[in-house]
């Protein structure tokens, strides 16, 4: 069983244990890069912290862009065409046909 975080209109997926799993393999990756280069626990880890808020920071700004996507492509799918002409709005195919009595 998969958790989804998020998946509007048909757009990419993301499951929970593959974002926490390449979140902490990229955190980790960064922090030993880190040390390589300062030989400092102290600065590694502020610098790991720092980039784990950026991390959460884009996978939040993603989301929400992904939510802002998919509302606009409902609501544009909702709202009339408005480059129709006048001529074939009525013979517009979604209004339902008049029943004889």
């Amino acid at each position: 069983m998969s958790v989804v975080f998020a998946s509007f209109s048909g757009g990419p997926e993301m499951y929970a244990p593959r974002v926490f799993f390449s979140m902490a393999f990229a955190l980790l990756i960064f922090a030993v890069a880190s040390f390589f280069l300062t030989h400092s626990l102290w600065t590694v880890l502020i610098n790991t912290v720092i980039a784990a808020i950026l991390l959460q920071v884009g996978y939040f700004g993603g989301v929400l862009y992904m939510v802002w996507k998919a509302q606009r492509e409902k609501s544009a799918s909702l709202t009339p065409n408005k480059s129709l002409s006048p001529k074939e709005k009525l013979r517009d195919t979604t209004a339902p046909e008049p029943k004889n009595f």
